[in-house]
């Protein structure tokens, strides 16, 4: 606009002065080697304003041109984008229905011109994954992280769940350790975590993250209370097969009260020194479970117990069944321990008083065995036959 301004007012000053001045025009020389150019002061100064006329048309012309470009240009990229956004519409409808093939292409065809590219590429990483395109898989994968600028925890954790369903479970770890790292208590990166933890049995780090899965409120308290058992299980039997029973019952003691007194940590435990050939220690941890809450877990471990004092058992048992009644298991397990100390006529009465709430074929049999010792053949024929029958009556295939 300026330049206009100015052409203008040129024109006017020349309209004013040139009928002045037409007498007086003066003269002017340019000169070169082979050249002479002569003209009035007049006639340079048209000269001059047609020269700038000429310039400030073609600077025109230029500039409409290039904003023409720039037009076409952004005409095609928001044809693009526009192209972009229905393909991502349609690829999440796709993703309803199941057809991975046509997630992938339709997320990643136009991807570099969709609203969230990276999103686009991670969506279409994970929908190639599923078909089993793994160099598709990795192909959206990289390129995602080229456009990402600074948040790297969505392509982080695609990647692990990528590795995951690939079965590729310490690599995923070695994601989850460092996803921890930059964001301990993100929902996602805990539930993956819990998997890669679990598939390799990483159980201290899998106590270490439950915490923050309860506040992050990641799996339900009956969830949460089923992984850190499987946790503590899992480092027990670590301990065992790394150090045997001492190193197990050196484990069992480093653990706080609390923990120790979990029931099912305790079955486990006896358990696992019953294998060891430890029973003196599985009894006292069957008993002092026992004394601070009742469980039939614990009562069935008892038969197989052989220690150096089975009388604490039997003691242990007369006691439950005064608390808790007379139970046809407390009966049936102080019949067997009865069993093995040749105590017969006691073990006849407790089978007998089993049976009378309960019939069970093991107890039929155990008592037939009973009565072999007693002398007393009619009777314990009688129990096998019971116990035929039961065994025929509970299993109709047989």
């Amino acid at each position: 606009m300026l330049k206009v301004l100015v052409l203008f007012l040129l024109l006017i000053a020349g309209i004013v002065v040139g009928p002045m001045i037409a007498g007086h025009q003066g003269y002017v020389l340019i000169q070169t080697d082979n050249w002479n150019i002569e003209t009035s002061v007049t006639g340079l100064a048209i000269i001059l304003i047609l020269s700038l006329i000429v310039i400030l048309l073609v600077e025109w012309v230029l500039r409409r041109l290039f904003r023409t470009g720039a037009r076409t240009r952004g005409w095609f990229v928001g044809r693009k984008r526009r192209r972009a956004h229905r393909q991502t519409q349609s690829a999440l409808m796709k993703l309803a229905e199941g057809d991975h093939k046509q997630v992938e292409k339709l997320l990643s065809k136009n991807a570099d011109h969709a609203e969230q590219p990276v999103a686009n590429y991670l969506l279409a990483a994970e929908a190639a994954q599923q078909r089993g395109d793994e160099i598709r898989a990795n192909q959206h994968l990289e390129r995602a992280a080229e456009l990402s600028e600074n948040d790297r925890i969505p392509i982080e954790i695609t990647r692990v769940r990528i590795q995951l369903a690939r079965n590729e479970d310490h690599a995923a770890r070695s994601g989850i350790d460092r996803l921890l790292e930059v964001a301990p208590r993100h929902p996602e990166v805990l539930r993956l975590a819990k998997q890669a933890y679990v598939r390799t049995g990483a159980w201290g780090a899998l106590l270490d993250i439950l915490p923050s899965m309860q506040k992050s409120q990641v799996a339900d308290d009956a969830q949460r209370e089923a992984l850190q058992q499987q946790a503590w299980l899992g480092l027990m039997n670590q301990a065992m097969a790394d150090q045997g029973s001492e190193g197990l019952k050196r484990w069992w003691n480093n653990l706080n009260r609390k923990t120790r007194q979990e029931t099912a940590l305790q079955v486990a435990m006896a358990n696992h020194l019953i294998e060891c050939d430890d029973h003196d220690t599985a009894q006292e941890i069957v008993l002092d479970g026992l004394k601070r809450h009742y469980d039939d877990r614990l009562v069935l471990l008892m038969p197989r117990i052989k220690s150096g004092n089975p009388e604490a058992l039997e003691k242990a048992l007369r006691q439950q069944i005064k608390q808790h009644g007379a139970t046809p298991l407390l009966h049936s397990t102080l019949g067997q321990l009865l069993m093995r100390h040749g105590e017969w006529q006691q073990a006849a009465e407790a089978f007998n008083q089993a049976l009378a709430q309960r019939p069970d074929a093991f107890d039929y049999a155990w008592l037939a065995d009973v009565y072999d010792r007693l002398h007393r053949p009619e009777e314990a024929a009688k129990m096998r036959r019971e116990g035929l029958l039961l065994t025929l009556k509970n299993n109709p295939g047989l």
